[in-house]
């Protein structure tokens, strides 16, 4: 079993072609035929793909059924957590009676034979410019809070597997950069740390111009990838391989 990554969809089949992409350059034109090649290429039945955030256009919950029909037309499991734009974004009970062909990241852990992946939507950390204390503190130490809820029963799943002698790794999914620099520089970044986390992917940073602010590659012992679909060329990136019997 791999598990995969990619964010930023940005799917429009819910909300018509006034939503499409095609308006922010050659690496969005067509970007979710392109996508599904890709995906169906490398991506297996028995395969994870991670999605951190900003899936579809859509407003409620039910609207999103298009581009839910869209995704799971793809093979292997699909794993979404919620991004800056997913305003269809509804309760864990109601999203899950509506796409039960679909798993949700919500202030818990996925937890799977030999791995965990722990995160949340993350925000705009102090450290970056354009971080307001009146309005961004609240939400920025509740998704602390958030992360923290998501990470804990991944922990205990990694203790008890290591207890028995089995290989367990933790992977850690945000929608924004876990840090505004690219050296790692957070307190999203140390908790993540500090919780042997080996691999970390997010979304949010569109644009050649963007991608420098957020973190890429080994710091500290942590892998950190930038997934947004722009920034991979609309390909799934390989994050992590687990044993076949998953």
């Amino acid at each position: 079993m791999n598990i995969f990554a990619i964010g930023d969809l940005h799917l429009y089949f819910s909300v018509g072609e006034e939503k499409s992409m095609d308006m922010f350059g050659s690496a969005w034109v067509n970007h979710f035929d392109r996508l599904a090649e890709n995906w169906r290429r490398i991506v297996a039945p028995e395969d994870l793909v991670i999605l951190p955030g900003d899936f579809s256009w859509a407003m409620k919950t039910e609207e999103a059924a298009e581009d839910f029909r869209m995704l799971c037309g793809l093979p292997g499991r699909k794993l979404l957590l919620k991004g800056n734009h997913d305003l269809w974004w509804g309760s864990l009970k109601k999203m899950k009676a509506l796409y039960p062909d679909v798993d949700f990241l919500y202030n818990d852990a996925y937890i799977g034979q030999g791995f965990a992946i722990a995160g949340s939507r993350g925000w705009l950390c102090p450290e970056d410019k354009d971080f307001r204390e009146d309005t961004d503190r609240r939400v920025y130490e509740r998704e602390l809070l958030r992360l923290e809820m998501s990470l804990k029963p991944a922990r205990e799943a990694r203790d008890a597997a290591m207890a028995r002698g089995e290989r367990f790794v933790i992977i850690g999914a945000m929608h924004f950069p876990p840090s505004a620099f690219p050296d790692g520089r957070s307190a999203f970044c140390e908790a993540f740390k500090a919780s042997g986390v080996k691999t970390v992917v997010y979304g949010h940073l569109h644009g050649e111009s963007a991608y420098k602010n957020g973190p890429e590659g080994d710091i500290d012992g942590v892998s950190y990838h930038l997934c947004s679909v722009d920034r991979l060329n609309c390909c799934p990136l390989l994050v992590a391989s687990c044993p076949r019997d998953l």
